[in-house]
C-alpha cells in the first residue's frame, strides 16, 4: 500500500494513502455513527462509497497514532467536519484512487489532492483575481496549485457565502514552492494563513493552517 505521511508541525499531521481495498474491508476497519451511515447510504456510486470509507479509515488511523480514541465524525451547519469529543480540527479529501485526511491539534485546517489535469486551463481562470491569472500564465500546474491551494482554504473555512475568486486569495509563489501564502478576505473577516503544497500521489496535496 503506498502511504505518503507529512509531518507538517508539531501540531499537524497529514497522509495521503493510495486506495488498495474494496469497500467491504473498509467497512470493517472503520465504526460509523448513524448519521455517517445515513450519508453513506446517499452515496450511490461504488468508487465514490470506497473514497468516502477510506478517509474515514485513514482520518481514525491519525487520531488512534496520537494516541487518542476515535469516536467518528460529526457534519456542522455548514457540512465541515469535526471529530465527536475531540477538540482537535480535521479535514479530508479524496480523488479516484486516494484518500487524504489532515489532524491539527490546536487550529482550524484543510486539505485537498488533485490530479493535475489538462482541463484545468479552462476551469481554473475563472476562479482567478486579475493578479493570480496573469501569474498564472496559462501554464497547467501553476494553474493546479492556485485550485489545489484554494480548495484548501475553502476546506478550512468551511462555511459558504465566499467565492474563489474574489475571497480566497494566494500570494504569487516561485514554481516548486512548497509554502504558500493565502488570504480569506471577507467583509467580517479577513485572515492570513500558510499553505503548504506538496506533489505526491495523485498529483498535487495542499494543507492550509
Amino acid at each position: 500500500m503506498v502511504t505518503f505521511q507529512l509531518d507538517i508541525n508539531g501540531d499537524c499531521v497529514a497522509r495521503l494513502k493510495a486506495i488498495t481495498e474494496d469497500e467491504l474491508a473498509l467497512r470493517a476497519k472503520v465504526l460509523l455513527t448513524v448519521a455517517e451511515q445515513e450519508d453513506l447510504a446517499r452515496i450511490s456510486h461504488p468508487a465514490q462509497r470506497v473514497e468516502w470509507l477510506a478517509c474515514r479509515v485513514t482520518i481514525r488511523q491519525l487520531v488512534e497514532e496520537q494516541g487518542t480514541d476515535y469516536s467518528g465524525l460529526y457534519k456542522d451547519e455548514y457540512g465541515k467536519p469535526h471529530l465527536i469529543n475531540s477538540p482537535w480540527h480535521i479535514s479530508l479529501s479524496h480523488t479516484n484512487g486516494w484518500a487524504a485526511a489532515v489532524l491539527h491539534r490546536s487550529r482550524p485546517v484543510g486539505i485537498d489532492i488533485e490530479p493535475i489535469r489538462e482541463q484545468f486551463r479552462r476551469v481554473v481562470p475563472r476562479v482567478l483575481s486579475e493578479s493570480e491569472l496573469a501569474h498564472a500564465a496559462g501554464d497547467p500546474n501553476r494553474l493546479a496549485v492556485y485550485w489545489c491551494a484554494k480548495e484548501a482554504l475553502y476546506k478550512l473555512y468551511g462555511k459558504r457565502q465566499l467565492t474563489f475568486r474574489e475571497h480566497l486569495l494566494i500570494e504569487p509563489f516561485a514554481d516548486g514552492l512548497d509554502q504558500l501564502v493565502g488570504h480569506v478576505r471577507l467583509p467580517d473577516h479577513q485572515e492570513q494563513l500558510i499553505i503548504r503544497c506538496f506533489q505526491e500521489g495523485p498529483g498535487l496535496l495542499a494543507v492550509a493552517y
